[in-house]
């Protein structure tokens, strides 16, 4: 895939991660041209025979929509908009997400319900195809009548305002408009409200923690299989039988994968005194499944947002409409977001268990496993670290949907705040990173004080990978170091469960 036609068909989460990962070009194709110009068509047309105000088109915005504006002030009204509704705050968004709000905008644009231009689509994958990052904020937006905020800053650049990245520099919006040689894009009526109002800030939040949030399922399912195998746990409860009784998607997925993982482990194979595990290893498959089958949920939610038109009002040529409606509301993609980030705080809580147990000196174990506890206090205080930050990860888990506050001089009443539903999520896993690096110091200490005894190929080979950044710890060192490299170690292992 060198291309990719924005128009030709849905957008997935596996053809989006395939289009950033191999730096895929965009381009517009003909059936998206020609729904787009088929709409501006008809909106031209329906402005010159204008029998009643059409809200956002002849019309102020929020509170402000019984304020009639003239035909000859259309355009100044959009490019008022842009500008005054550019007031995201906060901490530059991550270029990844900004990338993503791009490639998500103009494949709304480009299903021919917004009464856009082709010229304004066409700039817009302008700006994706050359790595030119409009700087955007990660807070503003309520969530409801679309990102207005951060959309807003994501398209000052268009019309030669705001700021953007390009090639590690910030650029003013007319600067690089200069340096590419392209006229700022005048906007027609209803093109302001069509690039403001959407979900596109939400939406790209989601899915780039959504490919965060996978990796990291991988990783805590591999460095779980290591921590069962450091506590000379027992295979039974991976069983498929005992999953089949109970075949939620997620428990059977896990189980299976926790046996391939450990197919021809010496140490999981070996005769066992304990008939049981605790829950933080027993357990696994039906909380790192549940996991999983939320995760898949949001996924499913999130195709349905991304392949959607969200801006207001939506126009209808062929059935002659310009319906005002609330299609830009976040509350289908804010609830769920909530419901990825209780899952994935879910993931750190049972990671710290385990991490836990480790060190507490049971089944052949030294306390705080090193060789000489007491002279040395070993992996004592990571775990504390872990328990730090699986308590702020419950702060974060709470639910941003519960919230609303009106705005727009109560005309916009009931709010989604899914932005910041969607945002969090980033915290989460980042903090989930630091618990994960957590647990592998752990479970790979404790695999080694089982020698002679083997894991299998698949653990093994992560052992010889992850001793080569991190060694053994025979005598106390400066942890926080070791964190560090972990987590290092973790972010680029791609995780391969065959």
């Amino acid at each position: 895939m060198k291309t990719y036609a924005i128009g030709s068909g849905i957008l997935t989460y596996d053809i989006i991660e395939k289009i950033l990962r191999d730096n895929v070009r965009l381009v517009l194709s003909d059936e998206a041209r020609a729904k787009i110009s088929h709409c501006r068509e008809y909106l031209d047309r329906k402005e010159e025979n204008l029998s009643a105000p059409i809200y956002g088109v002849t019309t102020g915005f929020g509170s402000l929509c019984d304020r009639t504006i003239s035909h000859e002030q259309l355009s100044t009204l959009q490019e008022n908009l842009v500008k005054s509704h550019s007031c995201s705050v906060g901490t530059p968004v991550d270029p990844v997400v900004v990338k993503l709000m791009l490639l998500l905008k103009a494949h709304a644009l480009s299903m021919g319900f917004s009464g856009v231009q082709v010229a304004t689509v066409e700039r817009i994958l302008d700006f994706y195809n050359n790595d030119i990052f409009p700087v955007v904020y990660d807070r503003g937006s309520l969530g409801a009548s679309g990102d207005l905020a951060p959309l807003a800053n994501l398209f000052l650049p268009l019309i030669g305002e705001g700021e953007v990245i390009y090639r590690g520099e910030r650029w003013s919006g007319a600067g690089i408009l200069d340096k590419f040689g392209w006229k700022p894009i005048r906007l027609q009526s209803k093109e302001g409200l069509a690039l403001l109002n959407g979900t596109q800030f939400m939406s790209s939040n989601g899915i780039k923690a959504l490919i965060d949030g996978w990796h990291m399922v991988n990783c805590f399912d591999l460095f779980g299989a290591m921590s069962l195998e450091a506590y000379d746990g027992r295979i039974e409860p991976f069983y498929d039988c005992l999953q089949q009784v109970r075949p939620h998607r997620g428990q059977v997925e896990t189980a299976e994968i926790y046996r391939k993982i450990l197919q021809g482990s010496e140490i999981i194979e070996h005769h066992k005194e304990h008939v049981q595990d605790p829950y933080s290893f027993r357990c696994i498959p039906q909380v790192h499944g549940a996991v999983k089958d939320a995760m898949h949920h949001v996924t499913e939610v999130l195709h349905i947002e991304i392949n959607s038109v969200t801006d207001n009002p939506t126009v209808f040529p062929d059935e002659d409409l310009v319906l005002s409606g609330g299609n830009f509301h976040g509350e289908p993609i804010a609830l769920v977001f909530d419901y990825m980030g209780v899952a994935m705080h879910e993931l750190g809580n049972i990671s710290e268990r385990r991490v836990a147990q480790l060190i507490l000196g049971k089944r052949g174990l030294p306390e705080f496993l090193v060789a000489k506890p007491g002279l040395n206090s070993g992996f004592m205080i990571p775990q504390y670290a872990a328990a730090s930050v699986v308590s702020q990860n419950k702060m974060y888990a709470w639910p941003a949907s519960c919230d609303s506050i009106v705005s727009s001089n109560g005309q916009e009443d009931l709010v989604s705040m899914g932005a910041n539903s969607a945002t969090k999520l980033h915290k989460i896993i980042d903090n989930l990173k630091i618990i994960a690096a957590v647990e592998l110091m752990n479970a790979a200490q404790g695999i080694d004080f089982r020698r002679p005894l083997k894991s299998s190929p698949m653990i093994e080979k992560v052992m010889t990978a992850y001793r080569e950044v991190v060694p053994f710890v025979e005598d106390d060192v400066v942890m926080s170091d070791y964190i560090a490299r972990t987590k290092d170690f973790l972010e680029n292992y791609d995780v391969v469960i065959e």
